[in-house]
């Protein structure tokens, strides 16, 4: 109806991948095309479709390394040149269709204002995603592969909310990061961990493309029989920044005022919830999908299925990052902490990863205690895996 009150001859669509979305965007087109308008969609999302990397065996890939060697022998294709200002003209639209400005629509949080925080970390739109890839290649990408695991550092590209909302592409990533190497801006080991990290969006798609719900169930079967605890009294704890684990608490109150978290840090708090407290990944993503402003429908549930051992290519359950041990080690000097946990902004670098130990230290601060002991925890999540089916 809506393409016919528009004299539109064809309606064009950027492609979705998600199993629901395919089936809603493919009713779409057989109706338009009923109706005698052309559609088509378009792949603006990804540098390789989904059905265009396949093993050798058929079916898909499960794991990342063999993806990503099969989808780059053959280079992406270039990003499109920018359209000229005739060809991006608006069309006169007819008034019956009661256009509403964005203004008007209201959408943006007033009471209470809980985007505040949003709006000091992020500007949306394309030359702030644009400006985010200049930044990232000419000041940080020469040292990646060292620094990037650093949250106390800005070594990261910040980019993955402008992908997220289509404000960039990523063959323009890859373009400008090859051009970095031609022009000697970073080294080639620094360049091929950036685009490795492409190829992890990538193949994140190619799972939600193959599995049937990458959101809720679990990619290795046998998962779906593990016994997570039905009610963790830990969970809102976790949420909010409260475990007695710094490091963990200041990745989830990063995420709480500024809507995104660094990936080293969703490592170890995504770890946390699914091994020392045992709650189902399910929710964890859940929680990640409704905060982050990186929300993505592959790459958000793909990483917590990795993380929780029961997706492709993903670590062993039993491989539970220790939060101290990581926080001692990417956050030596507790900078990050203390940017996020302002109850610990005065301690020591020597005590600020286990304050618990430091009574005196913390007294007044109201820092909570450690909602579990990380042996208990450990040896609980052990013993859950040692009650599953073998693969």
């Amino acid at each position: 109806r809506l393409a016919a009150d528009c004299h539109a001859g064809a309606v064009l669509w950027s492609r979705r991948y998600g199993k629901a979305e395919r089936t809603l965007d493919a009713d779409v087109k057989s109706r338009l095309v009923a109706t005698g308008h052309a559609a088509e969609s378009f792949n603006d999302r990804l540098l390789y479709e989904p059905w265009e990397v396949k093993p050798q065996s058929g079916d898909n890939f499960k794991v990342f390394t063999p993806f990503w060697k099969a989808a780059t022998r053959t280079a992406p294709a270039p990003p499109m040149a920018t359209p000229s200002l005739r060809q991006t003209t608006k069309p006169n639209l007819p008034t019956k269709l009661g256009a509403v400005s964005l203004d008007a629509l209201g959408l943006l949080p007033r009471n209470p204002d809980w985007a505040a925080g949003l709006r000091a970390a992020w500007v949306p739109g394309e030359a702030s995603a644009r400006h985010a890839l200049d930044q990232f290649v000419g000041q940080y990408l020469a040292g990646y592969a060292g620094r990037r695991d650093r949250p106390d550092l800005a070594a990261t590209s910040s980019l993955s909310p402008h992908l997220r909302f289509g404000e960039i592409s990523v063959r323009q990533c890859w373009q400008t990061v090859h051009r970095a190497t031609a022009m000697d801006q970073a080294p080639e080991s620094d360049v091929a961990k950036f685009l490795a990290e492409l190829g992890w969006r990538e193949f994140s798609y190619h799972l939600l493309y193959h599995q049937r719900d990458l959101a809720t169930t679990c990619v290795q079967p046998r998962f779906e029989s593990f016994e997570w605890l039905q009610q963790s009294p830990h969970l809102a704890a976790w949420q909010h920044g409260k475990t007695g684990y710094p490091l963990v608490d200041a990745g989830m109150r990063q995420l709480w005022q500024s809507g995104w978290m660094h990936n080293r840090v969703r490592m170890i708090a995504a770890s946390f919830l699914v091994k020392h407290l045992l709650v189902d990944w399910r929710i964890g993503e859940a929680w990640f999908w409704d905060t982050l402003v990186d929300a993505d429908p592959a790459s958000n549930p793909a990483s917590w299925q990795w993380v929780a051992g029961c997706g492709a290519d993903a670590a062993p359950y039993f491989r539970i990052f220790n939060p101290v041990l990581q926080s001692e080690r990417f956050d030596a000097e507790g900078n990050y902490i203390k940017r996020w946990v302002r109850e610990l902004a005065k301690l020591d670098a020597s005590d600020i990863h286990k304050p618990w130990e430091h009574v005196q230290a913390i007294r007044k601060t109201k820092y909570p205690e450690p909602v579990v002991d990380l042996a208990t925890g450990r040896d609980r999540a052990l013993a859950a895996l040692a009650a599953l089916p073998r693969a």
